[in-house]
């Protein structure tokens, strides 16, 4: 074992990361993103961890995460409306620590109908701080 660590430390050295806050920006599909690990605040390979925020009065576009699970925690606001499926026609309501996973694939519509901004730690199997989004126009007209 002790080998095996000088091999390691010899070959690559690594180290623990830590992320300051970063700048928000708006993601393709609508929601602010500010990006904690990525490949490209820590050369992650597997693994994206963020803030993701949906403000008030607001939705996202209908967008499928091609090749890539999502996990989130809701940790501010009131409640938002998660609308997923082929046709959009399954919607819940997620509320402040509830956790909310989105299968590689899905389809999905998440709306703030409230007065408050909606906070969420996410964590996906995507790396990359642009996340692969597939917009879907066809069904934006679907969730009223």
């Amino acid at each position: 074992m002790k080998n095996e660590a000088m091999q390691l430390k010899g070959a690559h050295a690594l180290t623990a990361k830590i992320v300051r806050g970063s700048d928000s920006y708006v993601a393709e599909q609508g929601s602010v993103y500010r990006s904690g690990v990525s490949a490209e605040s820590v050369g992650s390979s597997m693994l994206w961890l963020g803030m993701i925020s949906l403000p008030a009065g607001r939705r996202t576009s209908a967008h499928r995460h091609q090749g890539h699970e999502t996990a989130l925690l809701m940790t501010a606001g009131k409640e938002i409306e998660i609308w997923s499926g082929a046709e959009l026609e399954r919607c819940e309501k997620v509320l402040p620590g509830d956790y909310l996973f989105i299968p590689a694939g899905v389809p999905h519509v998440a709306v703030n109908r409230s007065a408050e901004n909606a906070e969420f730690l996410g964590a996906r199997n995507d790396p990359a701080a642009n996340e692969s989004v597939v917009l879907m126009p066809e069904l934006d007209d679907i969730v009223p």
